[in-house]
């Protein structure tokens, strides 16, 4: 990766510019100051989500139902009154355009109209019965019309779909091992929180309560590395490799040319089934990256969108599998198989789902999301080149996120490093402020079906003045 442009600079004798500059080529003093100015002008715009959050202490560890709600940049959670579209309204009235939508839970759009008809109209006939109804007829067909994979099944999140794929990968293959690659993310699975540091094996920094050595079972490579990919499966232990088919959690990685050829072709070759997890990139387009790319998974797994924001996640997989799925299954024996889950395929997901399927998440929405998406990444890295600031933006399909780096990232190990902290705060408060959100985690966007050409112009343009102050 080329050194970052404060370096350079330094290489053409402008050092007393560089000692201006943050590592993301801005002027510490200007982030400082934004960061300051824009958490106060929140503390004092938003009074009745400071008292709320001030009153779910007495009952929320933290003040918040999960903490994940507390990785926003603000100073106390934002309160939600109502969202609609691609519209959120918080507690104390203010509207925003909302590119995070759920962090792709609601990445078509909040309460689209199809799915929440057909959520009132199950809630009088019962929300759960332990037993199939007619709609899994087509929900299955509509899956295999838009994945190509001919078997399903349903859980409840992707972190349970992931772990239960494992399952059936190690009782398939007889093998113990799984592959992950650095950086990515497939939800609460404790196989796959492993990283690399200095080419050896870690767990995930953070883990609590961790009481075994996940590294015995799980190797880890860098992504778009094939000499290492082909080393680790050589042995042939390895049940499977789990992969996003682009890293989306990290930033954004995208596959270097022939990298997911040569990923299909060792797994192939060494018998190691192949996982692709599309529950980000989802958004390349109707059938996610899969289809688009015409890739050739074992399984895949799907969570977040697919029923319109009702928890539900799906995993499909080949005839081929499936078969050797039920042969797994009668030399298991009768007993408890360790997956599945009560609330698990339930009539209200499916009553969603189909009607998601059927009418939200169609060729149509992303015929609509994709083009305004590539005017969204297009119009950001157009502010930032403008102004000579050392970034660059990446997209897959409608989601797409600007990084603090000059070059695209290879790898996770890259990607980790191109993420700046200071100034992503100072960014997502100064948008959150002027009614704009965008993912709390990093600077990704989300372009819904019911996105408006005028809020992606309206985001670009304060992302422009947002940098106009940045870099003064």
């Amino acid at each position: 990766m080329a050194p970052l442009w404060p370096v350079v600079a330094a290489a053409e004798g402008q050092s007393a510019r560089i000692m201006e500059l943050s590592e993301a080529g801005l002027p510490k003093a200007q982030v400082e100051a934004m960061t300051k100015r824009e958490t106060d002008r929140y503390i004092q715009s938003n009074p009745i989500s400071q008292q709320l959050g001030e009153d779910a202490r007495a009952n929320w560890i933290k003040g918040v139902p999960h903490h994940w709600m507390l990785d926003w940049s603000t100073p106390f959670p934002l309160f939600v009154a109502d969202a609609m579209g691609a519209t959120l309204t918080d507690a104390d009235g203010h509207a925003y355009d909302d590119f995070c939508l759920g962090d792709t839970g609601s990445m078509f759009g909040h309460s689209p109209e199809p799915v929440a008809r057909a959520i009132a109209a199950q809630a009088s006939h019962g929300l759960t019965y332990m037993l199939p109804t007619e709609d899994i007829i087509a929900v299955g067909r509509l899956l295999e019309q838009m994945f190509g994979l001919p078997q399903w099944q349903v859980t409840t999140t992707a972190t349970d779909a992931n772990r239960f794929v494992i399952r059936w990968c190690r009782a398939i293959t007889k093998r113990t091992k799984v592959l992950v690659f650095h950086g990515a993310y497939h939800g609460a699975v404790d196989d796959t929180f492993v990283r690399l540091k200095n080419g050896k094996a870690i767990h995930r920094p953070g883990l609590i309560g961790q009481v075994y050595d996940l590294t015995t079972h799980t190797k880890v490579v860098e992504f778009n590395d094939v000499a290492a990919l082909e080393a680790a499966l050589k042995d042939r232990d390895v049940a499977c490799v789990i992969t996003e088919p682009a890293l989306t959690n990290i930033g954004m990685v995208l596959p270097q040319p022939g990298f997911l050829d040569a990923l299909q072709d060792l797994c192939r070759k060494t018998e190691t089934l192949l996982v692709i997890d599309e529950t980000h990139t989802i958004s390349t387009g109707y059938g996610g990256y899969t289809r688009t790319h015409n890739l050739k998974p074992d399984f895949l797994t799907l969570g977040k969108p697919v029923a319109g924001g009702l928890p539900t996640a799906v995993f499909g997989c080949t005839a081929e599998i499936a078969a050797r799925m039920r042969v797994a299954e009668q030399e298991a024996g009768s007993g408890y198989s360790g997956m599945g889950t009560t609330l698990s395929a339930n009539a209200l997901q499916f009553k969603a789902m189909r009607a998601n399927l059927e009418h939200v998440m169609t060729p149509a929405a992303y015929d609509h999301m994709l083009p305004l998406s590539e005017k969204l990444a297009r119009g950001i890295e157009a502010e930032i080149r403008k102004r000579d600031i050392p970034w660059h933006v990446s997209n897959v399909g409608a989601r797409a996120e600007f990084v603090c780096a000059p070059e695209r990232p290879r790898n996770g190990t890259e990607a980790q490093a191109a993420m700046h902290g200071p100034v992503e705060l100072a960014l997502h408060l100064y948008l959150l402020n002027r009614g704009l959100l965008i993912a709390p985690f990093h600077n990704m966007t989300l372009v819904s079906p019911v996105t408006t050409p005028a809020q992606v112009e309206r985001l670009v343009a304060t992302i422009g003045q947002c940098l106009d102050e940045l870099a003064a």
